[in-house]
C-alpha cells in the first residue's frame, strides 16, 4: 500500500531590505458607510506616481476649489476600500472627516517617508519603538 505524504506549503519568503514596497494596508478609524449601510474599514492604499500628482491639476473641481485636489489624489490611490468595487470621488467625498484626515496623513507618510512606521517613546518607562500607524488606531487597546 503507497502512502501519500501531505506536503505543507513552504513559508513565505521574507522581504528583502531593498524590496520596493508599494502598497499599504490600513484600517479607518470609523468607516466608509456605503448606500447599503455596510460599513468599510479596511483598505490598501498604493504609492503615488508623478501621473497621480499631476492629473488632478487638470481637472475643473481642483482648478475651482484648490482643497479639492486631496479628494481627487485619494481617489487615485486607494486601491481598495472594504468590498467596494471601486473608489471614486464620490467615496471620497463621503468619507467622515476623521478618516479623510487620516487618508490625507497616511498619503504624506507613505509619498515622503515610504512607510508607515513612526518611532514613538512610551510615556511610563520611557522605552523608544516603532509602531504602525496604518493598521491600528492609537491610543486604543
Amino acid at each position: 500500500m503507497r502512502r501519500s505524504v501531505a506536503t505543507l506549503p513552504s513559508p513565505p519568503e521574507p522581504r528583502r531590505r531593498d524590496e520596493l514596497v508599494t502598497d499599504f494596508p490600513f484600517t479607518l478609524p470609523l468607516g466608509y458607510v456605503d448606500s447599503d449601510g455596510t460599513v468599510h474599514r479596511e483598505g490598501v492604499m498604493r504609492l503615488a506616481t508623478a501621473r497621480d500628482e499631476l492629473v488632478p491639476l487638470r481637472d475643473d473641481r481642483v482648478r475651482e476649489n484648490p482643497a479639492y485636489l486631496s479628494v481627487v489624489l485619494l481617489a487615485r490611490v486607494l486601491a481598495r476600500l472594504g468590498s467596494l468595487r471601486e473608489v471614486h470621488t464620490g467615496v471620497v467625498e463621503n468619507l467622515f472627516a476623521a478618516d479623510l484626515a487620516f487618508l490625507q496623513d497616511l498619503y504624506r507618510k507613505v509619498n515622503a517617508e515610504g512607510h508607515t512606521r513612526a518611532s514613538v517613546c512610551c510615556p511610563h518607562c520611557d522605552a523608544e519603538f516603532d509602531v504602525d500607524v496604518a493598521g491600528s488606531r492609537l491610543g486604543e487597546s
